[in-house]
C-alpha cells in the first residue's frame, strides 16, 4: 500500500501542477497587470490554456532548420527538465539521493537555460519558414559573405543569460544548504522541521529577495527580459516556434512558474510538494503568490538595457553572498 500511494502522491501532485500552470499566466495577466495598467486584459484563460490548445490544432510546420527535429524537440525538453525538479522535490522520491538534491536541480536548471541557445542558433528562418527569394541583392554584400539570423542574436543574449544573469538564483538555493548542512532535500525539510522555516531568519530573508530576482530572471521578465529584444518582436528565440511546438513553449513556461516557487517552498519553508499534506497549502499560496508579486513589478518596470542589468544582478548576487554570510551569525 505504502508503494500506491507514493505513486498516487507523485502523480497526483503533477496532475494538480499542470493544472495550477495552465491557468497562471492567465490570472498573473488578466487580475494583475492588467489591473494595474488599467486595461481589459485577456480572459483567464486565454494565455495558458486556451492558445496552448488553439496552437496544437495549427498546421504543423517544418522549421528552416539544420536540425529541424531537435528544433522543435527542444520546448518539450524545456518542460521535461521542469518536470523532473517537481519529480525529484517531492518527498517520496527522497529515497533516490542522488536526484534528489540541489546539485540535481542546478543542472536541470541549467539544462532549461541553455535550451534558449539552442533554439536560437538552430534557427534559420523567417514566421517558420524559408525566405521564398534570395536576399542578396547586386552590389550588396558579397554572396559568400557570412549572414546572422534575429534568433542568433537572442543566444548571445542567452549566454550572457546563463553565465550571469541567473547568478542570484543559484546563490540564494544555497542558503537553506549552508544552514542545513547538506545539500540533499530531504535534509533541508527535515532541518526546518526542527528549527523552523529558514524564511525567519535574516539570511532566509536576504535570501528570499536574491531568488525573486532569479525567479523573475529565469523567467525572463521585465525588467530582466534580456532575451527579449524589439529588434525580433519582443519574442527573441521564442520567435519561429509554430503550431504544436509554440504549444509547448506556453505551457512550458506556466510550469516553470509552478517549479521554481515549489521550490521555494521547499527550500525556504521546509514545505515540499505533496497532495497528501495538508501544509502543501502553503505551496500553493507561494505558487501564487510569486506570480502576483513578479507581474506588479513587471507593470511599473521598463525593460533594462545591459547597463542597467548588470549592475542589478551584480547587487543581486552581493546580496546573496551576504546573505550565506549570514547564516554563519
Amino acid at each position: 500500500m505504502t508503494v500506491i500511494n507514493s505513486v498516487i502522491a507523485v502523480i497526483g501532485t503533477f496532475l494538480v501542477a499542470f493544472f495550477i500552470a495552465l491557468w497562471l499566466p492567465g490570472l498573473e495577466r488578466k487580475f494583475v497587470q492588467a489591473r494595474i495598467q488599467q486595461r481589459v486584459g485577456p480572459p483567464v484563460s486565454s494565455p495558458g490554456f486556451m492558445a496552448p490548445i488553439k496552437f496544437f490544432f495549427k498546421e504543423t510546420i517544418k522549421p528552416e532548420s539544420p536540425m529541424p527535429r531537435l528544433y522543435n524537440a527542444l520546448p518539450i525538453i524545456s518542460i521535461l527538465s521542469v518536470a523532473f525538479i517537481l519529480l525529484f522535490m517531492m518527498p517520496q522520491m527522497y529515497t533516490f539521493a542522488a536526484f534528489a538534491g540541489l546539485i540535481a536541480v542546478v543542472g536541470l536548471l541549467k539544462i532549461e537555460e541553455v535550451i534558449y541557445m539552442f533554439m536560437g542558433s538552430l534557427s534559420k528562418s523567417v514566421l517558420s519558414l524559408k525566405m521564398p527569394f534570395p536576399d542578396i541583392v547586386k552590389g550588396a554584400k558579397h554572396p559568400d559573405a557570412p549572414r546572422s539570423f534575429l534568433e542568433e542574436l537572442s543566444t548571445k543574449r542567452a549566454f550572457r543569460m546563463i553565465a550571469f544573469g541567473s547568478f542570484p538564483l543559484y546563490i540564494a538555493l544555497f542558503v537553506p544548504v549552508v544552514m542545513a548542512k547538506s545539500l540533499y532535500l530531504s535534509d533541508i525539510v527535515a532541518y526546518q522541521q526542527v528549527h523552523g522555516p529558514v524564511l525567519f531568519t535574516l539570511a532566509g530573508v536576504l535570501g528570499a529577495v536574491v531568488f525573486f530576482v532569479g525567479y523573475m530572471v529565469l523567467l525572463n521578465e521585465y525588467p530582466f527580459s534580456i532575451l527579449k529584444a524589439k529588434a525580433d518582436v519582443i519574442e527573441g528565440p521564442l520567435l519561429e516556434y509554430a503550431s504544436k511546438s509554440r504549444a509547448y513553449v506556453y505551457i512550458s513556461r506556466g510550469f516553470l512558474m509552478v517549479v521554481l516557487a515549489s521550490l521555494f517552498s521547499t527550500l525556504f519553508l521546509g514545505i515540499p510538494p505533496n497532495i497528501f499534506d495538508w501544509h502543501s497549502i502553503v505551496t500553493l499560496i507561494v505558487v501564487l503568490v510569486f506570480p502576483v508579486i513578479m507581474a506588479a513589478v513587471s507593470a511599473f518596470s521598463p525593460i533594462f538595457t545591459y547597463r542597467q542589468f548588470y549592475p542589478v544582478v551584480l547587487g543581486s548576487s552581493i546580496l546573496g553572498v551576504l546573505a550565506i554570510v549570514a547564516t554563519f551569525i
